[in-house]
Protein backbone atom coordinates (compact mmCIF):
# COMPACT_ATOMS: atom_id res chain seq x y z
CA UNK A 1 0.00 0.00 0.00
CA UNK A 2 0.98 3.77 0.24
CA UNK A 3 3.44 4.99 2.86
CA UNK A 4 4.38 7.84 4.82
CA UNK A 5 2.78 11.56 4.66
CA UNK A 6 0.62 10.02 1.23
CA UNK A 7 -1.00 7.73 3.47
CA UNK A 8 -2.18 10.21 5.99
CA UNK A 9 -3.46 12.39 3.27
CA UNK A 10 -5.39 9.84 1.38
CA UNK A 11 -6.19 6.88 4.12
CA UNK A 12 -9.72 7.54 4.18
CA UNK A 13 -9.74 8.51 0.74
CA UNK A 14 -8.63 5.00 -0.12
CA UNK A 15 -10.65 3.60 2.29
CA UNK A 16 -13.84 5.46 1.19
CA UNK A 17 -16.64 4.45 -1.12
CA UNK A 18 -19.02 6.20 -3.95
CA UNK A 19 -21.33 7.71 -2.90
CA UNK A 20 -23.37 10.43 -4.50
CA UNK A 21 -24.21 14.19 -2.83
CA UNK A 22 -25.94 16.89 -4.68
CA UNK A 23 -23.25 19.07 -5.29
CA UNK A 24 -24.39 21.97 -8.35
CA UNK A 25 -26.29 25.15 -8.98
CA UNK A 26 -23.77 27.04 -7.50
CA UNK A 27 -22.98 29.95 -9.99
CA UNK A 28 -20.68 32.01 -7.44
CA UNK A 29 -19.50 30.83 -4.38
CA UNK A 30 -20.96 30.98 -1.50
CA UNK A 31 -24.22 31.61 -2.98
CA UNK A 32 -25.90 28.03 -1.67
CA UNK A 33 -28.58 28.09 1.31
CA UNK A 34 -28.49 27.61 4.86
CA UNK A 35 -29.76 23.67 3.71
CA UNK A 36 -27.52 23.25 1.38
CA UNK A 37 -24.40 24.14 2.98
CA UNK A 38 -24.95 21.90 6.27
CA UNK A 39 -22.97 19.02 4.98
CA UNK A 40 -21.48 19.12 2.15
CA UNK A 41 -19.35 22.32 2.25
CA UNK A 42 -18.37 21.36 5.88
CA UNK A 43 -16.35 18.36 4.13
CA UNK A 44 -14.94 21.10 1.46
CA UNK A 45 -14.06 23.50 4.43
CA UNK A 46 -12.15 20.69 6.00
CA UNK A 47 -10.88 19.59 2.73
CA UNK A 48 -9.50 23.45 2.46
CA UNK A 49 -7.92 23.05 5.68
CA UNK A 50 -5.75 20.08 4.72
CA UNK A 51 -4.74 22.04 1.87
CA UNK A 52 -1.82 24.24 2.89
CA UNK A 53 0.09 21.30 4.75
CA UNK A 54 -0.47 18.72 2.10
CA UNK A 55 1.10 21.62 -0.91
CA UNK A 56 3.81 22.36 1.91
CA UNK A 57 4.66 18.82 2.33
CA UNK A 58 5.33 18.50 -1.76
CA UNK A 59 9.35 18.45 -2.92
CA UNK A 60 8.85 22.10 -4.47
CA UNK A 61 12.18 22.33 -5.81
CA UNK A 62 12.63 22.01 -9.46
CA UNK A 63 15.79 21.36 -9.33
CA UNK A 64 15.37 18.59 -7.17
CA UNK A 65 14.88 15.12 -8.52
CA UNK A 66 12.26 14.58 -6.42
CA UNK A 67 10.49 17.49 -7.49
CA UNK A 68 6.36 17.02 -7.21
CA UNK A 69 6.96 13.75 -4.57
CA UNK A 70 5.77 13.54 -1.09
CA UNK A 71 8.55 12.03 0.64
CA UNK A 72 7.57 9.08 2.88
CA UNK A 73 8.67 9.38 6.67
CA UNK A 74 11.68 7.79 5.85
CA UNK A 75 12.27 10.21 2.60
CA UNK A 76 11.48 7.47 0.41
CA UNK A 77 9.32 8.84 -2.55
CA UNK A 78 6.76 6.60 -3.65
CA UNK A 79 5.28 7.22 -7.13
CA UNK A 80 2.14 7.22 -6.14
CA UNK A 81 2.25 9.51 -3.34
CA UNK A 82 0.84 12.45 -5.65
CA UNK A 83 -2.13 10.84 -6.62
CA UNK A 84 -3.22 11.73 -2.78
CA UNK A 85 -2.29 15.20 -3.37
CA UNK A 86 -3.84 15.42 -6.24
CA UNK A 87 -7.55 14.05 -5.64
CA UNK A 88 -7.04 15.93 -2.46
CA UNK A 89 -6.36 19.46 -4.39
CA UNK A 90 -9.27 18.73 -6.97
CA UNK A 91 -11.95 18.37 -4.80
CA UNK A 92 -11.20 22.02 -3.44
CA UNK A 93 -9.94 23.40 -6.84
CA UNK A 94 -13.70 22.00 -8.78
CA UNK A 95 -16.05 23.00 -5.56
CA UNK A 96 -17.59 26.92 -5.69
CA UNK A 97 -17.97 27.00 -1.95
CA UNK A 98 -14.15 26.20 -1.70
CA UNK A 99 -11.26 29.05 -0.61
CA UNK A 100 -9.20 27.40 -3.37
CA UNK A 101 -11.92 27.34 -6.21
CA UNK A 102 -9.85 27.81 -9.46
CA UNK A 103 -6.63 28.28 -7.79
CA UNK A 104 -3.45 28.22 -9.59
CA UNK A 105 -1.81 27.53 -7.27
CA UNK A 106 -3.41 24.08 -6.68
CA UNK A 107 -2.39 23.85 -10.93
CA UNK A 108 0.90 24.25 -10.36
CA UNK A 109 1.09 21.45 -7.40
CA UNK A 110 -0.72 19.35 -9.19
CA UNK A 111 0.84 19.22 -12.62
CA UNK A 112 4.09 18.82 -10.45
CA UNK A 113 2.75 15.61 -8.95
CA UNK A 114 1.41 13.92 -12.18
CA UNK A 115 4.65 15.30 -13.93
CA UNK A 116 6.26 12.86 -10.93
CA UNK A 117 4.39 9.93 -11.28
CA UNK A 118 4.66 10.47 -14.90
CA UNK A 119 8.62 10.49 -14.74
CA UNK A 120 8.67 7.60 -12.34
CA UNK A 121 6.01 5.45 -14.48
CA UNK A 122 7.51 2.59 -16.38
CA UNK A 123 7.54 1.85 -20.20
CA UNK A 124 5.37 -1.39 -19.63
CA UNK A 125 2.68 1.08 -17.65
CA UNK A 126 3.62 0.14 -14.15
CA UNK A 127 4.95 1.84 -10.96
CA UNK A 128 7.23 0.73 -8.41
CA UNK A 129 5.69 0.62 -4.18
CA UNK A 130 9.76 1.21 -3.02
CA UNK A 131 9.43 -0.47 -0.42
CA UNK A 132 8.44 -4.10 -1.53
CA UNK A 133 6.44 -4.11 -4.91
CA UNK A 134 8.05 -2.87 -8.39
CA UNK A 135 6.82 -2.59 -11.75
CA UNK A 136 3.38 -3.27 -9.57
CA UNK A 137 0.35 -3.70 -11.15
CA UNK A 138 -1.54 -3.65 -8.17
CA UNK A 139 -0.12 -0.47 -6.85
CA UNK A 140 -0.75 1.27 -10.06
CA UNK A 141 -4.19 0.66 -9.24
CA UNK A 142 -4.37 1.94 -6.10
CA UNK A 143 -2.62 4.95 -7.86
CA UNK A 144 -5.25 5.05 -10.83
CA UNK A 145 -8.55 5.46 -8.37
CA UNK A 146 -7.43 8.88 -7.45
CA UNK A 147 -6.25 10.44 -10.28
CA UNK A 148 -8.94 8.66 -12.79
CA UNK A 149 -11.14 10.73 -10.24
CA UNK A 150 -9.85 14.06 -10.43
CA UNK A 151 -9.58 13.70 -14.37
CA UNK A 152 -13.60 13.00 -13.82
CA UNK A 153 -14.27 16.21 -12.07
CA UNK A 154 -11.82 18.42 -13.53
CA UNK A 155 -13.52 17.16 -16.83
CA UNK A 156 -16.80 17.70 -15.12
CA UNK A 157 -15.79 21.37 -14.35
CA UNK A 158 -14.14 22.06 -17.34
CA UNK A 159 -12.09 24.82 -16.97
CA UNK A 160 -10.04 26.34 -19.68
CA UNK A 161 -6.54 26.46 -17.01
CA UNK A 162 -7.09 22.63 -16.01
CA UNK A 163 -6.73 21.41 -19.21
CA UNK A 164 -2.91 20.59 -19.48
CA UNK A 165 -3.36 18.88 -16.24
CA UNK A 166 -6.27 16.63 -17.63
CA UNK A 167 -4.54 16.06 -20.91
CA UNK A 168 -1.40 14.82 -18.41
CA UNK A 169 -4.07 12.46 -16.76
CA UNK A 170 -5.06 11.30 -19.35
CA UNK A 171 -1.69 10.08 -20.69
CA UNK A 172 -0.97 8.63 -17.44
CA UNK A 173 -4.47 6.80 -16.89
CA UNK A 174 -4.02 5.13 -20.80
CA UNK A 175 -0.48 4.18 -20.48
CA UNK A 176 -2.38 2.42 -16.57
CA UNK A 177 -5.05 0.84 -18.58
CA UNK A 178 -2.30 -1.21 -20.85
CA UNK A 179 -0.44 -2.60 -17.88
CA UNK A 180 -3.64 -3.47 -16.12
CA UNK A 181 -5.00 -5.42 -18.99
CA UNK A 182 -2.16 -7.83 -18.99
CA UNK A 183 0.06 -7.52 -15.38
CA UNK A 184 -0.52 -9.88 -12.52
CA UNK A 185 -1.42 -9.69 -8.87
CA UNK A 186 -0.23 -11.39 -5.86
CA UNK A 187 -3.20 -11.15 -2.98
CA UNK A 188 -6.73 -11.78 -3.57
CA UNK A 189 -7.81 -8.10 -2.64
CA UNK A 190 -5.55 -7.56 -5.94
CA UNK A 191 -8.04 -8.53 -8.45
CA UNK A 192 -10.62 -6.30 -7.08
CA UNK A 193 -8.63 -3.19 -7.26
CA UNK A 194 -7.43 -3.95 -10.75
CA UNK A 195 -10.69 -4.19 -11.60
CA UNK A 196 -11.68 -1.74 -9.69
CA UNK A 197 -9.14 0.60 -11.68
CA UNK A 198 -9.92 -0.92 -15.32
CA UNK A 199 -13.95 -0.22 -14.68
CA UNK A 200 -12.73 3.71 -14.10
CA UNK A 201 -10.62 4.34 -17.14
CA UNK A 202 -13.18 2.09 -19.45
CA UNK A 203 -15.56 4.92 -18.07
CA UNK A 204 -13.45 7.52 -19.01
CA UNK A 205 -11.39 5.78 -22.26
CA UNK A 206 -13.98 2.82 -23.05
CA UNK A 207 -12.10 -0.30 -24.23
CA UNK A 208 -12.74 -3.94 -24.90
CA UNK A 209 -9.90 -4.99 -23.37
CA UNK A 210 -10.15 -3.83 -20.42
CA UNK A 211 -14.00 -5.46 -19.75
CA UNK A 212 -12.49 -8.71 -20.94
CA UNK A 213 -9.37 -8.30 -18.39
CA UNK A 214 -12.04 -7.45 -15.58
CA UNK A 215 -14.28 -10.69 -16.38
CA UNK A 216 -11.18 -12.71 -16.45
CA UNK A 217 -10.85 -11.89 -12.64
CA UNK A 218 -14.71 -11.82 -11.55
CA UNK A 219 -14.63 -15.86 -13.37
CA UNK A 220 -12.46 -16.57 -9.88
CA UNK A 221 -15.82 -15.89 -8.15
CA UNK A 222 -15.58 -13.09 -5.13
CA UNK A 223 -13.83 -14.75 -1.80
CA UNK A 224 -16.55 -14.17 0.48
CA UNK A 225 -16.96 -16.69 3.33
CA UNK A 226 -20.37 -18.00 4.96
CA UNK A 227 -20.05 -15.67 7.45
CA UNK A 228 -19.73 -12.08 5.56
CA UNK A 229 -15.78 -12.38 5.76
CA UNK A 230 -13.35 -11.76 2.77
CA UNK A 231 -10.60 -14.04 2.73
CA UNK A 232 -7.79 -11.87 4.17
CA UNK A 233 -10.40 -10.94 6.88
CA UNK A 234 -8.86 -7.19 7.37
CA UNK A 235 -11.57 -5.49 9.07
CA UNK A 236 -9.77 -2.23 8.61
CA UNK A 237 -8.07 -1.87 5.47
CA UNK A 238 -8.91 -4.78 2.78
CA UNK A 239 -12.56 -5.61 3.32
CA UNK A 240 -13.68 -2.02 3.48
CA UNK A 241 -11.85 -1.01 0.10
CA UNK A 242 -13.04 -4.16 -1.30
CA UNK A 243 -16.34 -3.22 -0.84
CA UNK A 244 -16.03 0.05 -2.13
CA UNK A 245 -13.97 -1.10 -5.39
CA UNK A 246 -17.07 -3.61 -5.89
CA UNK A 247 -19.80 -1.41 -5.25
CA UNK A 248 -17.71 0.72 -8.10
CA UNK A 249 -17.46 -1.75 -10.57
CA UNK A 250 -21.51 -2.73 -9.58
CA UNK A 251 -22.28 0.80 -10.41
CA UNK A 252 -19.89 1.46 -13.52
CA UNK A 253 -20.39 -1.59 -15.36
CA UNK A 254 -24.16 -2.32 -13.88
CA UNK A 255 -23.10 -5.44 -12.27
CA UNK A 256 -25.56 -5.37 -9.62
CA UNK A 257 -24.80 -8.53 -8.22
CA UNK A 258 -21.63 -7.43 -7.31
CA UNK A 259 -23.54 -6.00 -4.47
CA UNK A 260 -24.55 -9.19 -2.69
CA UNK A 261 -20.99 -10.00 -1.23
CA UNK A 262 -20.90 -6.34 -0.11
CA UNK A 263 -23.88 -6.83 2.02
CA UNK A 264 -22.56 -10.28 3.61
CA UNK A 265 -20.05 -8.00 4.89
CA UNK A 266 -21.69 -4.80 6.27
CA UNK A 267 -23.98 -7.50 7.74
CA UNK A 268 -21.05 -9.06 9.69
CA UNK A 269 -19.52 -6.37 10.03
CA UNK A 270 -21.78 -4.51 12.37
CA UNK A 271 -21.07 -7.17 14.92
CA UNK A 272 -17.64 -6.58 14.47
CA UNK A 273 -17.68 -2.77 16.10
CA UNK A 274 -16.75 -1.95 19.57
CA UNK A 275 -18.82 -0.02 21.62
CA UNK A 276 -16.06 3.10 21.33
CA UNK A 277 -16.62 2.85 17.34
CA UNK A 278 -12.83 0.80 17.28
CA UNK A 279 -13.03 -2.41 15.03
CA UNK A 280 -12.30 -6.06 16.16
CA UNK A 281 -9.11 -6.87 14.41
CA UNK A 282 -8.29 -9.70 15.70
CA UNK A 283 -9.35 -12.09 12.88
CA UNK A 284 -7.30 -10.28 9.94
CA UNK A 285 -4.40 -12.38 8.16
CA UNK A 286 -2.88 -8.85 7.13
CA UNK A 287 -0.73 -6.09 9.22
CA UNK A 288 -3.85 -4.57 10.71
CA UNK A 289 -4.08 -7.43 13.29
CA UNK A 290 -4.18 -6.92 16.57
CA UNK A 291 -4.17 -2.49 15.84
CA UNK A 292 -6.37 -0.13 16.97
CA UNK A 293 -8.84 1.42 13.75
CA UNK A 294 -12.22 3.19 13.47
CA UNK A 295 -14.89 1.98 12.28
CA UNK A 296 -15.01 5.13 9.90
CA UNK A 297 -13.94 3.43 6.87
CA UNK A 298 -17.63 1.77 6.31
CA UNK A 299 -19.03 4.87 6.29
CA UNK A 300 -19.65 5.17 2.40
CA UNK A 301 -20.66 1.74 2.13
CA UNK A 302 -23.32 1.74 4.67
CA UNK A 303 -24.79 4.92 3.75
CA UNK A 304 -24.80 3.91 -0.43
CA UNK A 305 -26.28 -0.06 0.35
CA UNK A 306 -28.87 1.99 2.41
CA UNK A 307 -29.68 3.78 -0.19
CA UNK A 308 -29.55 1.42 -2.48
CA UNK A 309 -31.58 -1.20 -0.71
CA UNK A 310 -33.37 1.33 0.79
CA UNK A 311 -31.93 -0.27 3.85
CA UNK A 312 -32.29 1.45 7.54
CA UNK A 313 -30.13 -0.72 9.68
CA UNK A 314 -27.51 0.43 7.32
CA UNK A 315 -28.28 3.86 7.05
CA UNK A 316 -28.70 3.89 10.52
CA UNK A 317 -25.25 2.92 10.56
CA UNK A 318 -24.18 5.43 8.43
CA UNK A 319 -25.45 8.22 10.24
CA UNK A 320 -23.96 6.89 13.82
CA UNK A 321 -20.52 6.67 12.00
CA UNK A 322 -21.15 10.01 11.16
CA UNK A 323 -22.46 11.51 14.34
CA UNK A 324 -19.64 9.22 16.48
CA UNK A 325 -16.65 10.56 14.27
CA UNK A 326 -17.73 13.97 12.01
CA UNK A 327 -17.15 15.57 8.98
CA UNK A 328 -13.86 16.06 10.09
CA UNK A 329 -12.85 12.84 9.79
CA UNK A 330 -14.74 11.79 7.09
CA UNK A 331 -13.51 14.82 4.77
CA UNK A 332 -11.39 12.25 2.61
CA UNK A 333 -14.71 10.79 1.23
CA UNK A 334 -15.24 14.25 -0.62
CA UNK A 335 -14.12 12.77 -4.48
CA UNK A 336 -16.81 10.05 -3.75
CA UNK A 337 -18.70 12.52 -2.72
CA UNK A 338 -18.53 15.25 -5.62
CA UNK A 339 -18.35 12.07 -8.30
CA UNK A 340 -22.21 11.58 -8.20
CA UNK A 341 -24.95 14.26 -7.87
CA UNK A 342 -27.87 12.43 -7.33
CA UNK A 343 -28.60 11.17 -3.80
CA UNK A 344 -27.47 13.91 -1.44
CA UNK A 345 -31.55 14.26 -0.19
CA UNK A 346 -31.09 10.73 1.01
CA UNK A 347 -28.31 12.02 3.22
CA UNK A 348 -27.95 15.13 5.49
CA UNK A 349 -25.52 14.40 8.29
CA UNK A 350 -28.53 13.28 10.22
CA UNK A 351 -27.76 12.82 14.30
CA UNK A 352 -27.59 9.10 15.40
CA UNK A 353 -26.10 9.01 18.64
CA UNK A 354 -26.93 5.32 20.03
CA UNK A 355 -24.70 2.29 18.25
CA UNK A 356 -27.69 0.84 15.86
CA UNK A 357 -26.98 -3.17 17.65
CA UNK A 358 -27.27 -2.16 21.26
CA UNK A 359 -27.45 -6.01 22.16
CA UNK A 360 -26.82 -9.28 20.86
CA UNK A 361 -24.93 -12.90 20.71
CA UNK A 362 -23.41 -13.87 17.77
CA UNK A 363 -21.46 -17.25 17.18
CA UNK A 364 -19.87 -16.71 13.26
CA UNK A 365 -19.01 -20.81 13.21
CA UNK A 366 -17.52 -20.50 9.84
CA UNK A 367 -15.38 -17.51 11.88
CA UNK A 368 -14.99 -19.46 14.96
CA UNK A 369 -15.74 -16.01 16.42
CA UNK A 370 -18.37 -14.99 19.27
CA UNK A 371 -18.94 -11.65 19.96
CA UNK A 372 -21.84 -9.89 22.36
CA UNK A 373 -22.86 -6.44 23.28
CA UNK A 374 -25.22 -5.24 25.98
CA UNK A 375 -24.85 -1.54 24.53
CA UNK A 376 -22.50 -0.77 27.69
CA UNK A 377 -19.37 -3.37 27.27
CA UNK A 378 -18.78 -5.86 24.01
CA UNK A 379 -16.72 -9.24 24.08
CA UNK A 380 -15.01 -11.47 21.85
CA UNK A 381 -14.46 -15.04 21.97
CA UNK A 382 -12.00 -16.43 19.24
CA UNK A 383 -10.21 -19.61 18.00
CA UNK A 384 -7.36 -20.17 16.08
CA UNK A 385 -5.75 -17.00 18.45
CA UNK A 386 -3.54 -16.74 21.33
CA UNK A 387 -5.48 -14.43 22.07
CA UNK A 388 -8.40 -16.25 23.73
CA UNK A 389 -11.00 -13.33 24.97
CA UNK A 390 -11.48 -10.04 25.61
CA UNK A 391 -13.75 -7.14 26.70
CA UNK A 392 -14.21 -3.79 26.61
CA UNK A 393 -16.00 -1.23 29.00
CA UNK A 394 -16.18 2.54 29.29
CA UNK A 395 -12.68 3.60 29.49
CA UNK A 396 -11.53 -0.33 30.51
CA UNK A 397 -10.09 -2.15 27.86
CA UNK A 398 -8.97 -6.06 28.65
CA UNK A 399 -7.35 -6.09 25.80
CA UNK A 400 -6.43 -10.19 26.45
CA UNK A 401 -6.87 -13.59 28.07
CA UNK A 402 -4.60 -15.61 27.12
CA UNK A 403 -2.84 -18.85 28.53
CA UNK A 404 0.35 -21.13 28.17
CA UNK A 405 1.76 -24.15 29.71
CA UNK A 406 5.43 -25.19 29.58
CA UNK A 407 4.08 -28.66 27.84
CA UNK A 408 7.32 -29.31 25.24
CA UNK A 409 8.23 -25.75 24.32
CA UNK A 410 4.42 -25.50 22.13
CA UNK A 411 1.67 -24.84 25.10
CA UNK A 412 0.90 -21.74 24.22
CA UNK A 413 -3.27 -22.26 24.40
CA UNK A 414 -4.18 -21.33 20.75
CA UNK A 415 -8.07 -23.13 19.85
CA UNK A 416 -8.36 -25.32 16.90
CA UNK A 417 -11.96 -26.34 17.45
CA UNK A 418 -15.25 -23.56 18.86
CA UNK A 419 -18.50 -25.52 19.50
CA UNK A 420 -21.84 -23.60 20.75
CA UNK A 421 -23.11 -25.61 23.78
CA UNK A 422 -26.35 -25.59 25.82
CA UNK A 423 -24.31 -23.00 28.67
CA UNK A 424 -22.40 -20.96 26.30
CA UNK A 425 -19.02 -21.41 24.22
CA UNK A 426 -16.49 -24.37 24.41
CA UNK A 427 -12.80 -23.34 22.75
CA UNK A 428 -10.30 -26.86 23.16
CA UNK A 429 -6.89 -27.75 21.64
CA UNK A 430 -5.32 -31.01 22.01
CA UNK A 431 -1.34 -31.44 21.72
CA UNK A 432 0.84 -34.36 22.17
CA UNK A 433 4.48 -34.67 23.36
CA UNK A 434 6.05 -37.86 22.48
CA UNK A 435 9.28 -38.90 22.36
CA UNK A 436 10.98 -40.79 19.63
CA UNK A 437 12.64 -44.58 19.77
CA UNK A 438 16.04 -45.12 17.31
CA UNK A 439 15.57 -45.23 13.54
CA UNK A 440 15.34 -49.00 11.79
CA UNK A 441 18.52 -49.61 10.21
CA UNK A 442 17.45 -48.96 6.56
CA UNK A 443 16.65 -45.61 7.27
CA UNK A 444 19.94 -44.88 8.90
CA UNK A 445 22.41 -42.65 6.54
CA UNK A 446 26.08 -43.75 8.62
CA UNK A 447 27.17 -40.58 8.72
CA UNK A 448 25.77 -39.10 11.66
CA UNK A 449 23.84 -36.21 10.15
CA UNK A 450 20.91 -35.82 12.22
CA UNK A 451 19.08 -33.24 9.87
CA UNK A 452 19.25 -36.68 7.50
CA UNK A 453 17.12 -38.34 10.19
CA UNK A 454 13.63 -37.31 10.14
CA UNK A 455 11.42 -37.49 13.29
CA UNK A 456 8.75 -38.81 11.22
CA UNK A 457 10.70 -41.99 10.32
CA UNK A 458 11.09 -42.53 14.56
CA UNK A 459 8.72 -44.43 16.18
CA UNK A 460 7.00 -42.70 18.93
CA UNK A 461 7.08 -43.66 22.74
CA UNK A 462 6.18 -42.65 26.16
CA UNK A 463 3.26 -39.90 24.69
CA UNK A 464 2.38 -37.27 26.55
CA UNK A 465 -0.92 -35.53 26.22
CA UNK A 466 -2.27 -32.08 27.07
CA UNK A 467 -5.99 -31.28 27.21
CA UNK A 468 -7.34 -27.33 27.07
CA UNK A 469 -10.42 -26.47 27.19
CA UNK A 470 -11.95 -23.35 27.72
CA UNK A 471 -15.81 -22.43 28.69
CA UNK A 472 -17.43 -18.90 28.29
CA UNK A 473 -20.86 -18.15 28.98
CA UNK A 474 -22.70 -14.69 30.27
CA UNK A 475 -25.20 -14.78 33.30
CA UNK A 476 -26.82 -12.43 34.82
CA UNK A 477 -24.27 -9.75 33.29
CA UNK A 478 -21.41 -11.56 34.44
CA UNK A 479 -18.33 -13.39 32.12
CA UNK A 480 -17.57 -16.77 33.37
CA UNK A 481 -14.46 -17.79 31.77
CA UNK A 482 -13.88 -21.67 33.43
CA UNK A 483 -10.45 -22.80 32.05
CA UNK A 484 -9.21 -26.76 32.11
CA UNK A 485 -6.22 -28.33 31.33
CA UNK A 486 -5.76 -31.68 32.10
CA UNK A 487 -3.85 -34.82 31.14
CA UNK A 488 -0.29 -34.72 32.10
CA UNK A 489 0.27 -33.78 35.51
CA UNK A 490 2.57 -30.74 37.15
CA UNK A 491 2.80 -28.76 34.03
CA UNK A 492 3.33 -25.20 35.11
CA UNK A 493 0.16 -22.93 33.87
CA UNK A 494 0.32 -18.67 33.64
CA UNK A 495 -2.97 -17.42 32.22
CA UNK A 496 -2.19 -13.99 31.12
CA UNK A 497 -4.85 -10.56 32.10
CA UNK A 498 -4.01 -7.62 29.80
CA UNK A 499 -4.62 -4.43 30.05
CA UNK A 500 -4.15 -0.65 28.83
CA UNK A 501 -1.67 1.36 30.76
CA UNK A 502 -4.64 3.58 31.49
CA UNK A 503 -6.30 1.46 33.66
CA UNK A 504 -5.89 1.39 37.54
CA UNK A 505 -5.21 -1.50 39.56
CA UNK A 506 -7.29 -0.71 43.04
CA UNK A 507 -6.12 -4.10 44.40
CA UNK A 508 -3.09 -4.17 45.94
CA UNK A 509 -0.65 -6.59 43.98
CA UNK A 510 2.55 -8.19 43.78
CA UNK A 511 5.08 -6.86 41.32
CA UNK A 512 6.43 -10.22 39.03
CA UNK A 513 10.16 -9.91 39.44
CA UNK A 514 12.49 -7.73 36.84
CA UNK A 515 9.25 -6.89 35.00
CA UNK A 516 8.18 -3.90 34.55
CA UNK A 517 4.29 -3.44 34.57
CA UNK A 518 3.34 -7.38 35.45
CA UNK A 519 1.83 -8.25 38.94
CA UNK A 520 0.65 -11.90 40.35
CA UNK A 521 -3.57 -11.89 41.08
CA UNK A 522 -3.00 -14.08 44.37
CA UNK A 523 -6.33 -14.53 46.31
CA UNK A 524 -8.24 -11.01 46.26
CA UNK A 525 -10.37 -9.77 43.72
CA UNK A 526 -8.46 -7.82 40.73
CA UNK A 527 -10.52 -4.27 40.71
CA UNK A 528 -10.18 -2.14 38.04
CA UNK A 529 -11.13 1.55 37.78
CA UNK A 530 -10.60 4.34 34.96
CA UNK A 531 -13.14 7.29 34.66
CA UNK A 532 -16.59 6.33 34.91
CA UNK A 533 -16.38 1.81 34.74
CA UNK A 534 -15.18 -0.24 36.91
CA UNK A 535 -14.42 -4.02 35.91
CA UNK A 536 -14.08 -6.82 39.12
CA UNK A 537 -12.32 -9.95 37.75
CA UNK A 538 -12.94 -13.12 40.14
CA UNK A 539 -10.97 -15.93 40.55
CA UNK A 540 -7.03 -15.05 41.91
CA UNK A 541 -4.35 -17.82 42.50
CA UNK A 542 -0.47 -18.07 43.07
CA UNK A 543 0.79 -21.13 43.04
CA UNK A 544 3.80 -20.34 41.39
CA UNK A 545 6.26 -17.35 40.11
CA UNK A 546 7.05 -18.29 36.73
CA UNK A 547 5.18 -16.27 33.93
CA UNK A 548 7.74 -16.64 30.71
CA UNK A 549 6.77 -19.85 30.57
CA UNK A 550 8.87 -22.07 27.40
CA UNK A 551 7.01 -21.88 24.27
CA UNK A 552 4.85 -19.34 25.94
CA UNK A 553 4.70 -15.96 23.89
CA UNK A 554 5.92 -12.71 24.60
CA UNK A 555 4.20 -10.59 27.32
CA UNK A 556 2.14 -8.33 26.03
CA UNK A 557 2.82 -4.61 25.74
CA UNK A 558 0.68 -2.60 28.39
CA UNK A 559 0.01 -4.07 31.95
CA UNK A 560 -0.34 -7.66 32.81
CA UNK A 561 -1.76 -10.07 35.37
CA UNK A 562 -1.01 -13.32 36.00
CA UNK A 563 -2.75 -16.51 37.41
CA UNK A 564 -0.32 -19.02 38.54
CA UNK A 565 -0.97 -23.17 38.76
CA UNK A 566 0.09 -26.14 37.89
CA UNK A 567 -2.07 -29.27 35.77
CA UNK A 568 -4.45 -30.82 36.44
CA UNK A 569 -5.88 -27.31 36.09
CA UNK A 570 -9.46 -26.34 36.89
CA UNK A 571 -9.83 -22.71 37.36
CA UNK A 572 -12.88 -20.12 36.95
CA UNK A 573 -12.38 -16.37 36.50
CA UNK A 574 -16.07 -14.00 36.51
CA UNK A 575 -15.58 -10.53 35.34
CA UNK A 576 -18.53 -8.23 36.73
CA UNK A 577 -19.48 -4.75 35.34
CA UNK A 578 -20.46 -2.04 37.26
Amino acid sequence: MISGLFKIISASVMCALLIAVQFACRETPGSTTQEDKSWLDQLILENDLLVPQTIKSQVQDTNHPYYGALPDVYDIPHPSSPSGLIQQLTCAYVSPSSKYYHDGTLLKSMEAGIDYILRCQHEDGTIDLLTTNFHSTPDLAFTVEPTALAYKLLSKDDHEASLTLRQKLKTFLWRGGEALSVGGIHTPNHRWVVSMALARINELFPNEKYLHRIDQWLAEGIDIDADGQYNERSTSVYSPLSDRWLITMARILNRPELFVPVRKNLDMTQYLIHINGDLVTELSKRQDQYTTAPCQAYFLPYLLMGIHHRDTQYLNMARWINTKFGVKALSGNLAYILEDTSVHAAFSGEVQTDYPLKHFERYFEKSALVRWSDGKSDATLIAHNPILFSLQYPDIHLRAVRCAAAFFGKGQFIGDTLYSTQDGYELTQYMEGPYFQPLAKDSVTGDGDWDKMPREKRQQSEVQHLNYKLQVSKRQGAYHLNFSILGTDKVPVAIELNFDESNQFATQLHEVPNTELAYFLEKDDLIIKNGSGRMIIQGGRHDHSWTNLRGALPRLKGKSVYITGFTPFEHELMIQLH
